[in-house]
C-alpha cells in the first residue's frame, strides 16, 4: 500500500499508558498504515520499548520519542485532536465520529503538522491533557462496552486516515499556529489575566485549563499568532510598569 507522504506530519501520542503489551500494539497498527511518528508522554512502564507485541514495529518503538507533559509533545503541531470514549463524562470539547473526524484530519495534513492522543487504558486523558485539544473523535461503539483496548483504538483511527487518503484533494492551505505558539499565546493571555485581577476570585486550575480551550477554539493560522503574541506581550509589559510606576509614587514625595 503506498503511503500518502503527508502522513509523515500525524504524531500518534499515547499519555500515561500502563501496559507495555498495549505501546507495542499502537506501535503495529501504525508501521502496519504507513504512519512513523510515536509520541510517548510519561509511560507507567519504562521498559516498554522492549514490548513483543510490536511485531514488524520493534524499530518504530524503539524510536519513540519521549516526554514529560502534553504540552511538550504536541508544541510543533498545528491541530490536536484527543480520543475518547465519552461515556458519562462532560466534555467542554466538540466532539466529532471517527469517519468526519478522519476527513478533517486528513485535510489538515496537507501541510500542518497533526498530533493525535489517546489516553491511558484505566483513565483516558486527563481534564488537563483534553485542554490541549482543539476537539475530540470517538469511535462508535456499543454502550455496554464502550472502552476499546488501546491498540485496537490507533489501529482503527489511523485505517480510518488512511481508508479515503486518495480522495483528499492535494492542495495547499494556509499553515497553521503550532500548538506551541498557541501554548505561548495562552501562558501571556493568562499573566495579564493575573495582573489585571481577573483570575483573583476564580479556581486558577480550573479557569487555566478553560482559557487554554477557549484559545484553540480561535484556530489562528500562523501569521496571525505573531500578531498576538506582540500584543500580549506589550499589553502584559504596561501594565507591568503601570504597577511598579504605581508602588513608587508614595516614595518620590520630596521633604522639606
Amino acid at each position: 500500500m503506498p503511503v500518502p507522504t503527508q502522513f509523515e506530519r500525524l504524531r500518534v501520542v499515547l499519555v500515561a499508558t500502563r501496559n507495555p503489551l498495549n505501546m507495542g500494539a499502537a506501535a503495529r497498527a501504525m508501521s502496519n498504515f504507513g504512519f512513523a511518528c510515536l509520541r510517548i508522554v510519561n509511560p507507567y512502564e519504562a521498559a516498554f520499548r522492549e514490548a513483543r507485541s510490536a511485531v514488524g514495529a520493534s524499530a518504530l518503538l524503539a524510536n519513540a520519542e519521549e516526554y514529560s507533559n502534553v504540552a511538550d509533545a504536541v508544541a510543533d503541531c498545528t491541530l490536536v485532536v484527543g480520543t475518547t470514549a465519552f461515556g458519562h463524562r462532560e466534555l467542554q470539547h466538540p466532539l466529532r465520529r471517527l469517519e468526519y473526524g478522519a476527513r478533517l484530519i486528513r485535510k489538515h495534513l496537507r501541510s500542518n503538522r497533526v498530533a493525535l492522543l489517546f489516553g491511558s487504558e484505566k483513565f483516558g486523558l486527563s481534564n488537563a491533557d483534553l485542554s490541549h485539544c482543539h476537539w475530540l473523535m470517538r469511535v462508535p461503539t456499543c454502550e455496554r462496552n464502550i472502552s476499546m483496548n488501546l491498540g485496537q483504538a490507533v489501529a482503527v483511527c489511523l485505517y480510518e486516515l488512511v481508508r479515503d487518503a486518495k480522495s483528499t484533494a492535494q492542495t495547499e492551505k494556509p499553515k497553521h499556529a503550532t500548538a506551541g505558539e498557541v501554548e505561548r499565546i495562552t501562558e501571556i493571555l493568562l499573566d495579564s489575566l493575573r495582573l489585571s485581577g481577573y483570575l483573583d476570585r476564580r479556581p486558577v486550575t480550573a479557569a487555566e485549563e478553560r482559557i487554554r480551550r477557549l484559545v484553540r477554539r480561535l484556530d489562528l493560522q500562523a501569521r496571525d499568532a505573531t500578531i498576538w503574541l506582540g500584543i500580549l506581550r506589550q499589553i502584559v509589559w504596561k501594565m507591568r510598569s503601570q504597577k511598579t510606576e504605581g508602588l513608587s509614587q508614595p516614595g518620590d514625595r520630596k521633604t522639606s
